[in-house]
């Protein structure tokens, strides 16, 4: 099966129109301005050159992510800041998650998930990924905002809200499941298009980040240096930077990790590619690189121009907005193939690069690789159905079952 068929299927039940468009793009050079959208990056290389380029090319300005979630979030998160508050900012969290302890605290978490994956697919029983992952990353993006344990998240300022957490606690798979689903309530209503959320939206936002940002606020006023909660503290973050990056880890990590791992498994299942990987844990690191590539998780990333410069052949001028379209950039690359070396210009560019790349990364890349590698042990598989969702930002299945071939 042709490995690129289903990623087409599953960008165009989510984006009908606008991915036409991007893919349309994509032959209209390295860099192109399109009336009514701004500059649109193309190429992987000026791509770099941009998000490198952290004082001309800003995230803090008109059409950039700042306008987009600082209404929801707040002045001070990273992903909607610059210069010395951000490196300030980003020097006390560069500790927060390296790949050591990314790696503890998700083998902790997961433990008993992953034990139950296993057993259900060494029994051969159906098991739906996308209903997995929802339930991983709940229970991560939970411990990491200092839900565990707490059977309620109403805000005291906002007794209207709807509770984060179902009565029987976050330790249960539906907690996980219905935290999930408020973050992909929040997400599902920006789109390729969306430059602002309305007033409508950001209260619908804050309503659910609020009660969030209180539970995490209790976590850092606890300052057990066990929970990430605690170790903002000691890493000396003040409260409202915690409750910041809470919400920001909720919004930009939690769907994206969630999404990928039934798309890897279905990449290397249709490129045959599976059982290769299954029998040499060797290539791991490469099939996760190159899925990333090819899926390209983050799309399309924006920019705001503070200063005239040139990208390419065109001409940008404060107050222009730039479209650095990820998945064009990647996909020049060619098919989904494992093999595939990635030039320096591309390195793992669907996360960022400079002073921007994401600092989830690790903790990210560590869910993944263990979610990957318990379903990998069950090899062979066999997809059993799948179908693609629609109104989603992220590209992604509704619903992707596998079973393990030959089980009793």
């Amino acid at each position: 099966m042709n490995p690129g068929s289903w990623e087409r299927r599953l960008y165009l039940a989510a984006h009908p129109f606008a991915y036409p468009l991007l893919r349309g793009l994509a032959r209209c050079g390295p860099a192109v301005r399109v009336p009514g959208v701004g500059v649109v990056v193309n190429d992987a290389a000026l791509a770099r050159r941009v998000l490198l380029d952290g004082e001309t090319f800003r995230k803090d300005g008109p059409g950039s992510p700042g306008e987009l979630w600082t209404p929801v979030l707040g002045p001070s998160v990273l992903l909607n800041m610059e210069g010395e508050a951000h490196r300030a900012l980003r020097r006390k969290l560069t500790d927060l998650f390296t790949p050591g302890y990314a790696e503890r605290l998700c083998a902790e978490i997961l433990a008993e998930p992953l034990e139950r994956l296993a057993a259900r697919l060494a029994r051969g029983e159906e098991v739906d990924l996308v209903d997995t992952m929802r339930v991983m990353a709940g229970a991560v993006i939970g411990d990491v905002i200092g839900l565990a344990g707490r059977t309620t998240a109403t805000s005291p300022r906002d007794r209207g809200a709807r509770e984060v957490v179902p009565p029987q606690g976050i330790g249960d798979e539906d907690g996980y499941r219905h935290l999930f689903e408020q973050g992909e309530r929040i997400v599902s209503m920006v789109s390729l298009r969306t430059r602002r959320l309305s007033p409508a939206q950001i209260e619908r936002a804050r309503a659910v980040l609020g009660p969030l940002g209180d539970i995490a606020a209790e976590a850092y006023a606890a300052g057990d240096e066990n929970t990430v909660m605690g170790r903002m503290r000691l890493l000396g973050l003040s409260e409202d930077e915690a409750r910041g990056a809470a919400g920001a880890f909720f919004l930009t990590g939690t769907e994206t990790v969630a999404t990928y791992v039934p798309r890897l498994i279905a990449l290397l299942h249709d490129s045959g590619e599976l059982d290769r990987v299954a029998a040499d844990r060797s290539l791991l690191g490469a099939a996760l690189d190159e899925a990333m590539r090819y899926i390209t998780p983050t799309p399309v990333m924006l920019r705001s121009v503070h200063a005239p410069a040139r990208i390419g052949g065109a001409r940008v001028r404060p107050g222009d907005r730039v479209l650095i379209i990820t998945h064009n950039c990647c996909r020049a690359y060619g098919p989904f193939d494992l093999d595939r070396p990635h030039p320096p210009e591309l390195r793992r560019l669907w996360f960022g690069a400079g002073p921007h790349f994401c600092i989830g990364y690790p903790i990210a890349m560590a869910e993944v690789r263990a979610v990957a590698s318990t379903v990998l042990d069950a090899a062979p598989l066999t997809v059993v159905r799948r179908r693609a969702a629609r109104g989603v930002l992220i590209p992604t299945y509704r619903e992707f079952v596998v079973r393990r071939r030959g089980a009793p």
